[in-house]
């Protein structure tokens, strides 16, 4: 497959089909998978597609569209691709481990090379290990009697072959799911890749890795499968093969513009990106203080039907009993007043958190802004709500650092 170019375009823009940079055939597959239910990546538009707030990467045929994130436009394609793979890494969405992160000898253009390229060194972790054997029941015709006969099968089958016999049996091999998982993201990486220092890689691993037959998979295919001490390992390798063979649509008219997308809704990666790093944070530095996720707590209930809940997105809880509710927001605010709704969300999260101490957490550099709400006789109140911005830093310690430097500032200055 011949490499192209790849296509970069940041989050809630426009790509059209203007037959250099997307043509009209790749504009056909991504509305064939766009279909009639939608898809949360993108949104149809005439003579092309505009991307919503998910980032990532969507390949189609051999034409790679990269989608990054954008809080600002002060910065370059590299900074916000290089500031979403530390994101990714940070919130263990790149789950790499020892054996992995010391063979990668490809600096990535795109997160899909990154994805084949841990991919590709898991497989080789693998096979310089040693794969695993495990026990597994099989039904063929022999010509010596072992294990049981299946007799249906035996008379159908060998009426005039009477020297055979068709039985069921226990064998020990590496023909198991584990493997049939594995060498079928071999070969779709094989078929999809378009980067050059990759396809050798790919091709050599797959002649070295037991041949299996295709299967069809899905989530359950997945969900099945269970890890002992010496699959363990196989984990890593098993956790992209579901994120590479699940978000593959091939294309079954012309068959040259297959769709593979692997997207992240920032948003959500901003919120758990702020958790972990505010939990790494909080163990270091203040280990009594506890940190939980979205806790949720009911909020309104009809005389029929379910319970409504609200579900900030983080809760601190701190070392006196009391408590803190953030919320997150991919937005950079550029000197604006933040959204009414997120206002009235952080007024609700005082009254049924009972907490004195809420906070909206942006991207973008601004001094922390403290807010107070009025009351029901229109006059300012106690409740106090709090606007706190983080500067983007390409160096992902320095920039979890000064995150947790703003936050323990802001609590501090509450507790006085």
């Amino acid at each position: 497959m011949k490499a192209a170019p790849p296509i970069v375009v940041y989050e809630h823009e426009p790509l059209k089909a203007d037959g250099v940079r997307l043509s009209a055939a790749q504009l056909r597959s991504l509305q064939a998978y766009y279909g009639e239910k939608g898809v949360p990546y993108f949104s149809l538009i005439h003579n092309g597609v505009k991307f919503n707030e998910y980032v990532g990467v969507i390949q189609v045929g051999a034409t790679t569209i990269e989608v990054l994130p954008k809080a600002d436009k002060h910065r370059s394609e590299d900074t916000w691709r290089t500031m979403l793979i530390s994101m990714l890494r940070a919130t263990g969405l790149f789950q790499v481990h020892a054996t992995s992160s010391s063979s990668l000898r490809l600096r990535a253009n795109s997160i899909l090379d990154l994805y084949f390229e841990i991919f590709l060194s898991e497989i080789e972790g693998l096979l310089h290990r040693g794969l695993v054997k495990k026990y597994g029941t099989d039904e063929s015709n022999c010509t010596a009697l072992k294990g049981s006969i299946v007799f249906s099968r035996h008379i159908r089958q060998n009426v005039i072959h009477k020297e055979r016999f068709f039985v069921r049996h226990t064998k020990y091999d590496f023909y198991h799911p584990l493997h049939q998982i594995l060498y079928k993201t071999l070969k779709l990486v094989q078929r999809i890749n378009t980067n050059p220092l990759l396809q050798s890689r790919a091709a050599t691993l797959t002649l070295w890795f037991p041949e299996m037959d295709d299967i069809r998979v899905s989530e359950s295919t997945f969900t099945r499968l269970e890890f002992d001490s010496k699959t363990e390992p196989y984990r890593n390798a098993i956790e992209i093969s579901r994120l590479l063979l699940l978000n593959f649509h091939p294309d079954l008219t012309k068959g040259s513009n297959h769709v593979l997308a692997l997207m992240f809704d920032m948003n959500l990666l901003w919120e758990r990106f702020i958790y972990t790093t505010l939990r790494k944070m909080f163990l270091q530095t203040n280990p009594s203080f506890r940190v939980y996720p979205q806790a949720k707590k009911r909020f309104w209930k009809p005389m029929d039907g379910y319970i409504a809940s609200i579900k900030p997105d983080i809760v601190v809880e701190l070392d006196d009993n009391e408590c803190i509710v953030l919320d997150t927001k991919w937005k950079n605010l550029q000197g604006q007043r933040p959204a009414d709704d997120d206002l009235k969300q952080l007024f609700v999260y005082h009254k049924y958190f009972t907490t004195k101490m809420v906070a909206m957490i942006y991207p973008g550099e601004f001094p922390t802004v403290k807010g107070k709400y009025y009351g029901y006789d229109d006059r300012e109140g106690m409740d106090e709500c709090s606007l706190i911005g983080t500067s983007i830093q390409p160096d992902m310690v320095k920039w979890q650092g000064e995150i947790a430097k703003i936050v323990s500032t802001w609590i501090e200055s509450g507790r006085d």
